[in-house]
């Protein structure tokens, strides 16, 4: 049987957990938070201390850039949240990370969308 991208995004979202924006936004910089989306919907403003790692090359670039950013091998169980346009790329992100080992992920209900629906600060991107 063949999965609609809908469907598979639903089973993904019943082995991750997800983060609403309101709880998000009272912890923005805590959570390591990274853009799965295109550099091409960057340019719409990203969520304060977002970084981009494109969907497409998340699995190939997020252990590098986790231990950059901590200056630590052991990157884990570090906590991250993951968000694209409307929250179904970050669900499929979040459920592949956590087949890689990573513990503490989480992606951001309702994505980009639904943080703008509630007028919550948006940022530039600077490429």
């Amino acid at each position: 049987m063949i999965l609609t991208s809908n469907q598979l995004v639903a089973e993904a979202k019943n082995h991750i957990k997800e983060i609403s924006p309101q709880s998000l936004f009272k912890r923005l910089g805590v959570p390591v938070l990274i853009d799965v989306r295109e550099s091409a919907e960057l340019e719409k403003g990203m969520i304060p201390h977002a970084h981009p790692i494109a969907r497409g090359v998340l699995e190939m670039n997020i252990q590098t850039y986790l231990t950059q950013k901590t200056g630590n091998e052991n990157i884990e169980n570090v906590e991250l949240v993951l968000y694209c346009r409307s929250g179904a790329r970050s669900a499929l992100a979040a459920e592949s990370l956590k087949k890689m080992g990573f513990t503490n992920v989480s992606s951001l209900e309702g994505g980009m969308n639904q943080w703008v629906t509630l007028a919550l600060p948006v940022t530039e991107h600077n490429s």
